[in-house]
């Protein structure tokens, strides 16, 4: 059952046509689509085919929620890629990535739609059980892709059966009446869908990552308490737990055995393997270090009194990365640091660094200092980027996490903060994650709403760097005018700061009280239009083709 998750039958396009039947002639060597799926094998083959649209991507295999972060304020992407101008705010209906995205999607709902729609061919020779477990799964995928599509677009069409071309002129829907489609098709799914997942069926959908779905669905359109009530149906269960390891979450060999694991992207050599760590590895390690986190998001970790660096009496500018919350490690690989069995260092002057592969370590070229393409801000993403193979950086088999339930425990914190209902298990729900054994912040108690909201938030964007949450977050609390109309920094490339930013209660570093901030490597001027760029614009060629469609507001 595993590997079918990997063998994934593809089903595309929107129209399905009919003919004269008398003329029609079954193929012989592949399924046909007037009978197709007929029985239960040819049903989970199609059911593959809608996981598979999960793999959709643009750049070096990673898939889309990952990319999202590169156009928000915590990451960057060197090349010159469509992705670079939305966050920098240059995009337009011409957005090639944009288009992609779109599409994708859609092709993914249509997966879907063509299977609901005649699944019912394979009933009478599928197990009960079996059938409605995969019309859940199928649609909670749906309403997965859904909720993609309207955090990206807001208002789009909702096409919720296959398509003839009489029918393919198509306007908008709007935003609230998709969430509450996506909200009952969980509701459907949520009672046929397994509690518990088997190893033999590692990847597959269960009752707590629709609930979790459920709970972020809520959650991102102000819905408190429903979005309180799934989250806490998760906590209830006991089906899963935080992993007392952090940095274990994004490695393939360890993530198969960790119960904070919901609702994944699995990958496995010879089948689908995504080239993210190429993308992002340092240059002694062979990769390009072209997506990056920046100064900003390294500024935005805690020191281990749970105090900000600019209140804390522990930050030290001579020593900037003591004494600070273990995830900032775990999520960033930091100057000093060893990585791929060399020394990481960014400062200029380290024209040579240690090779911790021979014996004795030796001291060779450092390509982290002196390449041109090397690292704009000084930093490299660790996590997903493990090096159990560093010489096959593009055969990562590391599963890309959608959702987890460190998640969901924020998720209950924070609905249930907003709804003015802070109590015991507000608390218990942050502590539960800011301390698993390998991170052990300080424990949170005794706040206001205000003070919860700002640690929440604080919280949300250490815990999930690079794991694509940013880009719905900073526009669902509207800050993202606020956060995304900044410069995009990296370290003085000779030196650290002299002093601390001043962090404000989102966790964003303002560097005009900093000495030598003028120091600092300009990676970008970022421009955000809050009028506009809260949303992405309807692809140009959609809405020639779709006459139907408008453009959002301001493109």
């Amino acid at each position: 059952m595993k590997n079918l998750l990997y063998t994934c039958l593809i089903i595309t396009g929107l129209s399905f046509f009919s003919c004269d039947s008398s003329l029609e002639k079954y193929p012989l060597d592949k399924p046909s689509s007037s009978t197709y799926p007929s029985n239960e094998t040819e049903l989970e083959m199609a059911l593959w085919g809608c996981y598979g649209s999960l793999w959709l991507s643009t750049n070096y295999g990673m898939v889309m929620p990952a990319l999202l972060d590169i156009t928000t304020d915590i990451a960057w992407e060197r090349a010159e890629v469509p992705m670079q101008s939305i966050g920098n705010g240059s995009h337009d209906a011409n957005n090639s990535w944009s288009e992609q995205l779109w599409k994708n999607y859609y092709i993914s709902v249509a997966r879907c739609n063509y299977l609901l729609d005649n699944m019912e061919r394979a009933k009478s020779e599928t197990t009960p059980s079996v059938y409605e477990r995969i019309k859940g799964e199928v649609k909670f995928l749906r309403a997965y892709f859904y909720l993609m599509l309207t955090e990206t677009w807001g208002d789009v069409p909702l096409v919720t059966k296959t398509l003839t071309l009489a029918e393919a002129q198509i306007n908008q829907t709007p935003k609230s009446e998709i969430v509450d489609f996506i909200l009952k098709e969980l509701d459907e799914a949520i009672p046929v869908l397994p509690v518990h997942i088997d190893a033999n069926e590692w990847g597959r959908i269960s009752q707590g990552a629709a609930l979790a779905i459920k709970a972020r669905t809520a959650l991102y359109n102000n819905m408190y308490d429903i979005a309180a009530k799934a989250a806490k149906e998760v906590i209830d269960s006991g089906e899963y737990q935080i992993d007392d390891s952090f940095e274990n979450l994004f490695k393939s060999a360890t993530q198969s055995n960790s119960k904070e694991m919901m609702f994944f992207i699995t990958y496995k050599e010879g089948y689908r393997t995504p080239g993210v760590v190429r993308g992002c590895t340092s240059r002694m390690g062979g990769g390009y270090s072209s997506k990056i986190p920046v100064q900003a998001t390294v500024d935005s970790y805690e020191c281990i009194d749970g105090l900000p660096i600019d209140k804390s009496p522990l930050y030290d500018p001579l020593k900037p990365f003591e004494n600070r919350d273990p995830r900032l490690g775990y999520t960033i690989v930091l100057p000093g640091s060893e990585y791929m069995g060399f020394q990481f260092e960014t400062h200029k002057d380290s024209v040579e660094c240690w090779n911790y592969k021979t014996s004795p370590v030796s001291r060779v070229a450092n390509q982290d200092a002196l390449n041109p393409y090397a690292t704009f801000s000084g930093y490299i993403w660790r996590k997903y980027n493990e090096i159990s193979k560093p010489n096959e950086l593009d055969n990562s088999e590391t599963a890309f996490i959608i959702i987890r339930y460190a998640d969901v425990l924020l998720m209950y914190a924070e609905a249930k903060t907003e709804l003015g209902e802070i109590d015991n298990s507000v608390y218990q729900a942050i502590n539960e994650v800011r301390q698993r054994k390998s991170v052990n912040m300080p424990p949170v108690a005794n706040k206001n709403q205000s003070e919860l909201r700002s640690i929440i938030r604080k919280e949300r964007k250490c815990e999930f760097a690079w794991e694509g949450l940013r880009w719905s977050d900073i526009r669902r609390w509207g800050i993202a005018e606020n956060v995304m109309n900044k410069v995009l920094y990296g370290r003085p490339p000779r030196d650290y700061l002299h002093s601390a930013p001043k962090i404000d209660e989102n966790g964003t570093p303002d560097y005009s009280v900093v000495p030598n901030k003028n120091d600092m490597r300009v990676i970008e001027l970022r421009s955000f239009n809050k009028d506009r760029d809260y949303v992405l614009p309807i692809p140009r060629i959609e809405i020639e083709t779709n006459t139907a469609l408008k453009q959002n507001p301001n493109y």
